[in-house]
């Protein structure tokens, strides 16, 4: 299963790797990928035969010994799809179940591959096809029942979890996560109640909710668990004020798998407004808490703080911060709602409020694992904070990403001093956390904050891999590092490890991508910066496979037309820029390395920028038409901008032209 187990705790019993040895693992075999965009699947393992997902939804299987392929299977994702991606058009991952594999593909669509043959057996539409869903997550399996959910709550779509019929592709349930209108009958009494805490007309862009990645199923409590992203739009300002809880948004929701029939919820966030989902990884495990043996669900998720809940009843037993956080003081442990700073209701303030962590969280999708050896939790986590402002006026948009806050206001400061200092601050660690006592053991730094998922061995080992593409290995107990091999790509994807014939192996997808290095510009940038190639890497004791030499990273010659623009040209274009552009092509027009840098673009001084932003000649590569959304003027602003940026860049002035 995508966490190995319904537990999700991604601990591997095999331990011939252990710390005496884990020095001689070397690569066993490599298996390069058709596409240079983010990879975060987890492959599975099983009868030797190892399948995992790629960017664009594709899957593939190989035997898991030799890295030989045996079948791939593309769904053909429209490319212009991809803009409907809030954080890249990657695929985390496959379900298995009596033969067959099911397969989420971006455009939504749940497909049964027959595992031998990677031949479709059924496929069904689980969105409207009108709608910005996505689908990135990986399909969970329980009691014959697909479960999927989707993505999409910056970009006014309706959040839900479906179940169906692994045999025969139909629709058994569908719980949602946001009440719709009230003037129609709700889908189930949860709704109903749900409503009360919603203010306004919400559901005339849907509300978010969305439910994109954590799922855990408990066999003895016979309970679902799934996570839920934030209400959309973020600012509280164009929600509902005085601010609502907005149920069920970034909540973690127990539901019965055969019906979906509500049980209980935890609502972490409250009113989020700073896309503090709840959808990171859930485990399941059995600790010793004031000396009475608890069935626990742990949850490290966005908003900064750990939380420990009674997964029979819903209710809170701890929560603590993992790392830095301004935006509350703690988390009260009578009511289990967050008690929030001033600092935090950023609607109210008309300067940014620099908040800590940010939206790309203290912890984000990254695999979580925990070892029942060491009874400890182990997880990458990102230090940063994001300058919050609500928008003066704010209404969707087709093709923007929908937050309600001030795109420009959350731009990196181009002073030297200060986005030195921003750069500084935000860095990553991967953190060994104890949840009974509710605090750190050790951590690893890293080079940058954007890291892969762990794994945790009953060799006393802990595997992740980085951002700046190492992948090691660490003592589980004491944090002491062990191992480390150059990949030559980022890694952001979690590692597993499996047995074939009688040999272990360590896996792990390498290609960097996915949010923090599409949208956050030079914040997400790889340090230093490699040459994108995403694979498949095994490793193995005494494995004699070599990579091919890296490529060297020649510096592109940065070489705009003069920036000759007025002031408010610029102005209007940098506003354009971070609200339709930036997702994409990086804050302040700079590419954090996985799409193309604009400011490098040959198109900045002839005709061609037009038939691109608004004609739609690059469309079928992914870039779609603007020319709903913006007149010639604003796509020649925008390029003014572009190419201030560009010239500014190379040291030329800060200021545009008056």
């Amino acid at each position: 299963m995508y966490g190995r187990t319904y537990s999700e705790q991604r601990f591997s019993p095999l331990q011939q790797i252990d710390v005496n040895n884990v020095g001689e693992l070397s690569l066993a075999w490599y298996y390069d990928l058709d596409t240079h965009r983010g990879q975060e699947s987890t492959p599975l393992v099983i009868d030797g035969v190892m399948y995992f997902t790629t960017a664009w939804s594709k899957a593939v299987a190989l035997d898991a010994a030799t890295g030989k392929l045996l079948w791939s299977y593309d769904p053909k994702v429209p490319p212009a799809w991809g803009v409907n991606a809030c954080c890249d058009v990657v695929n985390r991952g496959l379900a298995a179940w009596k033969g067959r594999l099911f397969l989420g593909t971006l455009d939504g669509r749940l497909i049964a591959l027959d595992a031998s043959t990677g031949k479709p057996v059924w496929e069904t539409l689980t969105i409207d096809p009108e709608m910005r869903y996505t689908i990135t997550g990986a399909p969970r399996v329980v009691k014959g029942n697909v479960l999927i959910g989707n993505g999409g709550a910056e970009m006014g779509v309706r959040g839900y979890l479906s179940a169906y019929d692994a045999d025969t592709g139909k629709l058994v349930w569908r719980f949602y996560t946001v009440p719709g209108d009230p003037a129609k009958p709700f889908e189930n009494p949860a709704l109903k109640k749900a409503a009360k805490t919603w203010s306004g007309e919400w559901w005339k862009n849907g509300g978010g909710g969305t439910v994109w990645d954590a799922m855990a199923y408990d066999p003895e409590l016979d309970l679902l668990y799934f996570g839920t992203g934030n209400a959309d739009p973020w600012s509280r300002k164009f929600r509902d004020l005085p601010a609502e809880d907005n149920l069920f948004t970034s909540c973690i929701v127990a539901v019965k798998p055969e019906t979906g029939e509500y049980v209980w919820h935890y609502q972490e966030n409250p009113a989020d407004e700073w896309d503090y989902d709840s959808a990171e990884q859930i485990i399941l495990a059995d600790l010793t808490i004031d000396s009475q043996h608890r069935h626990v669900l742990l949850h490290a998720p966005k908003n900064g703080f750990f939380y420990v809940l009674d997964r029979q009843s819903g209710k809170l037993i701890s929560a603590k911060p993992f790392t830095n956080v301004n935006w509350a003081t703690g988390v009260d442990p009578q009511s289990g709602r967050p008690i929030e700073t001033a600092r935090a209701a950023y609607e109210q303030s008309d300067a940014p409020a620099v908040i800590t962590p940010g939206p790309s969280g203290a912890h984000s999708w990254q695999p979580v694992s925990f070892s029942p050896q060491t009874r400890l939790v182990y997880f990458p986590v990102l230090e940063s904070g994001f300058p919050y402002k609500s928008a003066e006026r704010f209404s969707h948009n087709r093709l923007a990403w929908n937050t309600g806050t001030d795109p420009v206001a959350a731009e990196l400061p181009q002073d030297p001093a200060i986005k030195k200092a921003v750069l500084d601050s935000t860095k990553g660690h991967l953190v060994a956390w104890d949840p009974v006592r509710q605090k750190e053991v050790w951590r690893g730094e890293r080079a940058g904050p954007w890291n892969g998922g762990a794994l945790s061995t009953a060799g006393n080992l802990v595997f992740e891999g980085t951002g700046n593409g190492k992948f090691e290995a660490f003592r589980a107990t004491t944090g002491e590092k062990l191992w480390s091999v150059s990949v030559e790509s980022g890694i952001t994807a979690g590692p597993i490890s499996y047995s074939v014939n009688g040999q272990q192996f360590i896996a792990v997808i390498v290609g960097w991508g996915g949010a923090l290095p599409l949208a956050a510009g030079e914040i997400g940038l790889q340090k230093p910066r490699m040459v994108n190639v995403p694979r498949m890497l095994a490793f193995k004791l005494g494995g004699n496979a070599k990579l091919p030499p890296a490529s060297e990273v020649k510096p592109p010659l940065l070489a705009p037309p003069k920036a000759t623009a007025s002031a408010a040209a610029v102005k209007h274009g940098e506003q354009l820029y971070q609200r339709y552009c930036s997702v994409c092509h990086g804050d302040a027009a700079v590419s954090g390395g996985v799409l193309p840098d604009l400011r490098y673009s040959g198109t900045l001084n002839d005709e061609q920028w037009f038939q691109i932003v608004l004609g739609g000649m690059l469309q079928p590569y992914g870039m779609v038409s603007f020319e709903k959304e913006l007149s010639r003027e604003d796509a020649s602003a925008l390029r003014d901008f572009i190419i201030f940026r560009a010239n500014q860049s190379l040291g030329g002035s800060s200021a545009p032209h008056n």
